[in-house]
């Protein structure tokens, strides 16, 4: 039985988009070790995989203190490295894998893969570099060069990486890897036509019970479901709001998040249902609009169904995505300092009565299924073994 080795980085943003292709490897018949954080067992282990746990010291969201990052990007890019070189005597000491998977940021099931002498395939959950990515960059990176504790940050990556047979250059050792499964629908990667064929991108993954767990009432209204996804939340004032334009005419599901403050909203009315958590993809299976931050994720998941969405974008990649959505004509863009009562109400009627906007969506959700989803990735890493 071939022996697979996934090396994550403990954060649920990262470990979750994966989890459908580590129990699909499992349903298969392979043997799956899963190496994570320790605080992130029970998020992995329903996926049938053996899971090896590790202590973590990136930011904790349970701590005292809740998800506290460094202030500059050095700091919080050094938090990944260490932890991972802290991970790799872990993974050698597990035994030698067949083939090893790693996150965008599992730097150690790379180094891992090398020492072993197998391959090894990059988990993306998001988007990839692409050919002529390091000149596009040049003007960021010169900028990064000259931060306080760049070049101690390098020195401690290149000298790390270098023993095991890899070039000294942490950039290209992250930025390029051998094979790559991006977790994406390809039409929001950038510059999709200058990505390399090593990459694979099979769109949105999920498992077969997605779909399931959640019904429409039958109450005849528009169905609007809003969330912010797992990293990130909307404050309790943004969801007063929600309720307040749509409980009359909408029927409205609002998921918070497990760090969302559900009981802030308050009292509401039969049409709006408020949860921590729902099953994703079975309401929008069923939405006729998806008001969403944009996370590389939830914007897969609306393509994949087909949602016209509005995007209010929080931090990161999310503000790409929502202008890609737009772009991509299945989708308004609302900031959130204008997300007024008014504001959020003429947004959703805009996209929900646009037929431009649903015919887009539907056209989209063919080639976004395409990728292949959870069993193409499944297929890509036993093509490989």
């Amino acid at each position: 039985m071939p022996r697979i080795t996934m090396v994550g980085v403990t954060a649920p943003s990262h470990v979750l988009p994966g989890l459908p292709v580590i129990e699909e490897l499992v349903r298969r018949g392979h043997d799956v070790t899963y190496v994570v954080g320790d605080r992130l067992r029970d998020l992995v282990a329903p996926t049938g995989a053996r899971v090896l746990t590790h202590p973590s010291i990136l930011p904790n969201p349970q701590s005292p203190e809740g998800e506290v990052w460094p202030d500059d990007i050095i700091a919080a890019q050094r938090l990944f490295l260490e932890e991972q070189i802290a991970v790799l005597p872990h993974v050698l000491d597990d035994g030698p894998a067949d083939l090893y998977l790693y996150d965008i940021g599992g730097y150690a099931g790379k180094v891992a893969a090398r020492h072993v002498g197998v391959p090894a395939v990059q988990l993306s959950p998001t988007f990839v570099a692409w050919e002529g990515y390091e000149e596009d960059m040049a003007e960021f990176n010169a900028e990064r060069a000259q931060m306080p504790g760049f070049t101690a940050y390098r020195e401690r990556f290149d000298g790390w990486i270098a023993p095991y047979g890899f070039e000294p250059d942490g950039d290209a050792f992250a930025s390029r890897p051998d094979h790559a499964i991006a977790l994406i629908p390809k039409v929001m990667q950038p510059n999709a036509d200058r990505v390399r064929d090593e990459v694979r991108f099979v769109g949105t993954v999920f498992g077969p019970a997605a779909a399931l767990g959640w019904a429409p009432p039958g109450d005849g209204r528009p169905i609007l479901y809003i969330a912010f996804g797992t990293a990130y939340h909307a404050d309790a004032a943004f969801h007063r709001r929600c309720v307040k334009a749509f409980a009359d005419d909408w029927h409205v599901v609002i998921s918070v998040g497990e760090g969302g403050d559900l009981d802030g909203i308050g009292p509401v009315p039969s049409s709006v249902e408020l949860h921590r958590w729902v099953p994703q993809v079975a309401v929008l299976e069923h939405a006729d609009v998806f008001i969403t931050h944009a996370g590389m994720g939830s914007a897969g998941q609306g393509l994949w169904c087909s949602s016209p969405m509005v995007a209010i974008p929080q931090a990161v990649e999310q503000f790409q995505n929502a202008d890609s959505l737009v772009e991509l004509g299945v989708a308004g863009r609302l900031d959130m300092e204008d997300a007024t009562t008014d504001a959020l109400r003429e947004a959703v009627t805009a996209v929900h009565e646009n037929p431009a906007i649903a015919e887009r969506a539907e056209a989209l959700r063919d080639e976004v299924r395409a990728g292949g989803g959870t069993a193409g990735a499944a297929d890509v890493i036993e093509a490989l073994l």
